[in-house]
């Protein structure tokens, strides 16, 4: 919270002691805590999941002070959302005037992203190596896949190298950014939407307020990036240049977004644009964005024809790479469940052949295709109670859609009344607590979350 002020002195806006106030509040509270709890042994799985989830929702009780204490935003429903929805890299506001918003206080919003990016627990595990003892299942618990790619023996190298490329890729990015025409301040809070694949802008109108086809495919390249698996990114870095290549889930993330620009860019070029620079420039935009779940935008998608945001829907539920910062259901669950459906027909045509399921060359281990299968399961039906739950609430059909799948999906920017030329301040109260929650299911893999409310979790 102290990184904002030298922003809020610079431009002379008063945010600045409501950053400070909840800094000293949150650094207190954090003090008696670790002086009057202890914590001898090794953690069991249950003890990871109950400290991510809960770790999480205190971070973004504490993040929301700052709102809260200036009086920007007044309501705590509205400011823990909005806190949760940075932290979770969801990037859905209630904002109806982001521009009127005080320096300071826009640029920790972004922050949140760019911490929750990687996973706040990843970053404690890096800069906090008393938290090693036990690291491994709040690792489990957090980073995006059904598998955790374990890239060293011990798990605060590999956050630490995990967060090394990451400050990396985001460096590049603000100085390219910056080349572009940005200031510095849009150029950091722009970089920590895009590498943590969150998607607040400073801007109202988002990406499409620059209006400059450099800056979009800037961070179109990023974006790309940031859905990638970054332990790909490291063994590239390590002179692995055909680690990409080999690896079949990027190559499948690369499939679905070289298709879908097609798709969308023969629609977009006959019925908006009559351009193919424009109809690349804007269609490609959205479609990266909205699969790597970050939700910025450079177009209102919504005056597009109806079957081109269809596409866009189902790409909500896709995502990014397993171990990326994108949300979703993870490129790699998709890709397992497709080859798993084809294993079935070729086993139901060929009853005795010994039909296994392969990525990368390796056979899928039976509880992993059991934990994609229940995770697809488990997900599509809190995304149908979380659609019937919001249309009790008043919502249409089409934003109640939209409204689940950006936030389970951590995207931000739905359909209906929450897209991307809306916002969320008009969801009623317990909407947004029900969204809040869809955003914390979603960012931690929907187990994390639902596991702590099985009765048999808290029996001893």
């Amino acid at each position: 919270m102290l990184l904002p002020l030298p922003f809020s002195f610079y431009y002379g806006d008063s945010d600045w002691s409501a950053l400070l106030i909840g800094a000293v509040i949150t650094a207190v509270c954090g003090f008696l805590a670790f002086r009057l709890t202890k914590f001898e042994r090794d953690l069991r799985p249950k003890e990871g999941f109950a400290i991510v989830t809960f770790g999480w929702t205190s971070f973004s009780l504490f993040g929301s002070l700052p709102f809260l204490i200036s009086g920007h935003i007044p309501s705590f429903t509205d400011a823990f959302f909005e806190t949760m929805s940075g932290f979770t890299t969801t990037g859905a506001t209630i904002l109806t005037d982001i521009e009127a918003m005080p320096h300071g206080l826009l640029f920790w919003r972004s922050l949140t992203h760019w911490i929750g990016g990687m996973g706040i627990i990843v970053l404690s595990l890096a800069i906090l190596p008393f938290l090693g003892v036990g690291g491994m299942q709040l690792f489990k618990a957090e980073v995006p896949g059904p598998v955790a790619d374990k890239l060293t023996p011990r798990i605060t190298e590999t956050a630490k190298i995990l967060w090394g490329v990451y400050v990396l890729f985001s460096a590049v990015e603000t100085i390219l950014l910056i080349l572009g025409g940005m200031n510095l301040f849009d150029a950091l809070c722009h970089t920590f939407g895009t590498m943590a694949t969150g998607g607040y802008s400073t801007k109202n109108s988002s990406i499409g307020a620059f209006n400059s086809a450099y800056i979009d495919f800037v961070i179109i390249f990023f974006m790309i990036l940031a859905g990638t698996n970054f332990s790909l990114h490291y063994r590239f870095l390590k002179g692995d240049f055909k680690t990409y290549f080999r690896n079949e889930e990027f190559l499948f993330f690369i499939s679905i977004i070289g298709t879908v620009t097609l798709f969308i860019g023969i629609f977009t070029y006959f019925q908006n644009y009559h351009s193919i620079f424009d109809t690349l420039r804007y269609a490609m935009f959205q479609v990266v964005s909205i699969l790597t779940t970050t939700g910025y935008g450079t177009a209102d998608y919504e005056s597009w024809s109806s079957v081109t945001q269809i596409v866009l829907l189902l790409l909500m539920f896709v995502g990014g790479c397993a171990g990326s910062t994108g949300g979703g259901m993870k490129v790699v669950r998709i890709f397992v469940l497709m080859r798993f459906v084809f294993s079935e027909i070729v086993r139901l045509v060929h009853p005795h052949a010994v039909v296994s399921v392969r990525i990368n060359k390796s056979v899928v281990p039976k509880e992993v295709l059991s934990h994609v299968t229940g995770f697809f399961i488990l997900f599509m039906f809190l995304f149908a109670v979380g659609v019937l739950a919001m249309s009790t609430l008043g919502l249409d059909i089409v934003s109640s859609f939209g409204a689940v799948a950006a936030t389970l999906g951590n995207i931000g920017p739905g359909l209906g009344s929450v897209g991307p030329a809306d916002n969320y301040a008009h969801i009623p109260l317990i909407g947004k607590w029900l969204l809040t929650f869809f955003m914390l299911a979603g960012r931690l893999e929907v187990f994390t979350v639902i596991i702590l409310l099985a009765p048999s979790f808290w029996e001893k």
